[in-house]
């Protein structure tokens, strides 16, 4: 499962010294495969190409050395095809109309804007028709928690945040603003988000550490009147939610028959156990590295207290090695190595293994898939991807076009189900549980979802047009 990547090698070829042909070979030697070739100068001594390489990362350097050991061979730059991609970032602000004269100036802004500052101060409400608070959500980070990354701090994680703006304003027609903090103060993180709040009308809280994400989240809902979603926590729990119940289908048993063992209580973790439990699974089993977590127990970090005297109603004590057997349900976002074929054989007929731990998951799918009947991971290179992808722009499209307080239990399930309803009896197999993320129809079907549960929740401060 290593990772690969495609590069853009510009080289200076002496042509009296080396050919095409053995630069190529020279290239597949070290695990590189060209894609294409462009040639950007040529005289009659020399040529000027640009080779695109797919080759596994850990092969780059050497390649590299290679190619520039050969005689007749200069290597003048060397680029990552997604590198060029970033370059700048990847996203950018534009206006809705051009200014190409004094009265087209004087409506958007002086002095025509300000009537509508005025009628804004009269009625706050208005900013929500009036300004880009109707449709824009801040993407909020400190760089604490990065998938896959870890603590890489708020300019690293500046990428991240770009791309997930992308995905909203692809998938779902929202503009996300990325925005990283940077303090890891809890309260300095909750006082800022407090003061942007003005010109968002909601906030996507992404790649914040455990425990402080749950304290920033809890606070940030009981003091803003707009939705407030850890992303990390819910998008995972939801989709988590939505591929078990496809699960079930196929292995023909109900939620509230079936014992579940969810391995790594950090902020999706917590997050999938309470998702379970709402939507009516009754033997959720939680495990950390100290074992189960089990009531009478005293944890420190408040979730494991909920979880304690909500879940494990059957008091199992002990390790993963002896709380997964009879499981039908392994939920992983840990890391790698976790779950073993000896564990697999343990659990209950027809197991379910939600290996979502990225880049590497709990266990190797290959390894797991004669002793499963459903598999699931993190990653997009195997069957049954959990992707939060396939959650935020729905339910925040949803969120805010019924201009809801919050993004509540129910939303969230009815989140799940609709995405579950994305793949029809046809379509579902043990290889399908979960539709794409190119799957257009999915934010349709989170939306209306979404919009109908904050209605009848009594959220939503505005019925949108076609559900009156």
């Amino acid at each position: 499962m290593a990772s690969s990547s495609t590069i853009i090698i510009r080289l200076e070829i002496r042509k009296s010294a080396i050919t095409f042909g053995e630069i190529a070979m020279a290239i597949g030697s070290r695990g590189g495969d060209i894609i294409a070739t462009d040639v950007i100068r040529t005289s009659q001594e020399t040529a000027i190409r640009d080779i695109t390489v797919h080759v596994p990362d850990d092969n780059n350097m050497a390649l590299i050395e290679h190619l520039s050991s050969l005689d007749g061979l200069k290597v003048v730059n060397v680029s990552d095809r997604t590198f060029l991609v970033h370059l700048g970032g990847k996203i950018e602000v534009t206006p809705k109309m051009p200014v190409k004269n004094r009265e087209e100036l004087s409506h958007v802004y002086t002095p025509g804007v300000a009537k509508v500052c005025r009628a804004i101060h009269q009625d706050e409400s208005k900013a929500f028709s009036l300004t880009i608070k109707r449709n824009t959500v801040a993407i909020v980070s400190d760089g604490t928690a990065v998938l896959g990354l870890g603590d890489i701090g708020p300019y690293g994680a500046m990428p991240v945040m770009e791309g997930k703006a992308m995905l909203f304003k692809q998938l779902a027609g929202v503009d996300g603003f990325p925005i990283c903090l940077d303090t890891r103060d809890t309260e300095d993180i909750i006082r800022t988000i407090k003061n942007i709040a003005p010109a968002f009308g909601g906030i996507n809280l992404e790649d914040i550490s455990s425990p402080r994400c749950f304290e920033i989240e809890e606070r940030l809902k009981e003091e803003l009147d707009i939705p407030v979603f850890h992303d990390d926590q819910h998008g995972t729990a939801v989709v988590m939610l939505a591929g078990l119940l496809n699960a079930l289908k196929i292995v023909d048993k109900g939620l509230e028959d079936i014992k579940v063992v969810v391995v790594g209580i950090g902020a999706a973790g917590v997050a999938c156990s309470k998702m379970m439990l709402s939507a009516g699974v009754r033997n959720v089993i939680a495990v950390d590295r100290q074992g189960a977590i089990v009531a009478g127990e005293t944890y420190s970090n408040p979730m494991w207290s909920w979880l304690a005297d909500n879940s494990n109603p059957g008091q199992e004590r002990g390790k993963l090695d002896e709380v997964i057997v009879d499981a039908d349900v392994f939920v992983g976002v840990s890391g790698p190595g976790v779950l073993t074929t000896d564990h697999l054989r343990r659990m209950a007929r027809d197991p379910i293994v939600f290996a979502m731990a990225n880049p590497e998951p709990e266990i190797d799918p290959e390894l797991a898939e004669p002793l499963v009947r459903v598999m699931a991971t993190g990653r997009s290179d195997y069957p049954n991807q959990i992707n939060n992808v396939l959650c935020f722009p729905g339910i925040f499209r949803g969120a805010l076009e019924c201009r809801a307080r919050s993004i509540n239990e129910r939303m969230k399930l009815a989140a799940a189900e609709a995405i579950a309803a994305a793949v029809s009896e046809d379509e579902l197999s043990e290889q399908y549980i979960i539709p794409s993320v190119f799957n257009e129809e999915v934010v349709i079907r989170v939306r209306a979802a979404v919009i109908r549960a904050a209605i009848e929740t009594g959220v939503a401060r505005r019925i949108p047009r076609d559900f009156r």
